[in-house]
């Protein structure tokens, strides 16, 4: 049960980051909730790290946004396209 608490989680906050990106990132409803879920784990871990995340406070749900937003930047960084051929 956790595990699709998880993935519903990580969807939400993939689909959030994605639509707060400009430009196309692709990638389907898997890929997004991957991403989401990875930002989202990046986001509250490092915020814990600095000591700016309580559960408190609700911030983790900004973290965790804010980081899903710079995993969704750097997969578009990585899946993008080179014009150059």
């Amino acid at each position: 049960m956790d595990y699709i608490i998880l993935a519903l989680v990580g969807l939400v906050v993939g689909a959030i980051a994605k639509f707060l990106v400009p430009g196309k990132q692709g990638g389907g409803i898997i890929v997004t909730a991957l991403l989401g879920v990875v930002g989202s784990l990046l986001g509250t871990i490092g915020g814990q790290q600095l000591g700016i995340v309580s559960k408190a406070a609700g911030t983790h749900w900004i973290a965790s946004i804010l980081g899903a937003i710079v995993v969704v930047l750097v997969y578009s960084l990585l899946t993008k396209k080179s014009d150059a051929a």
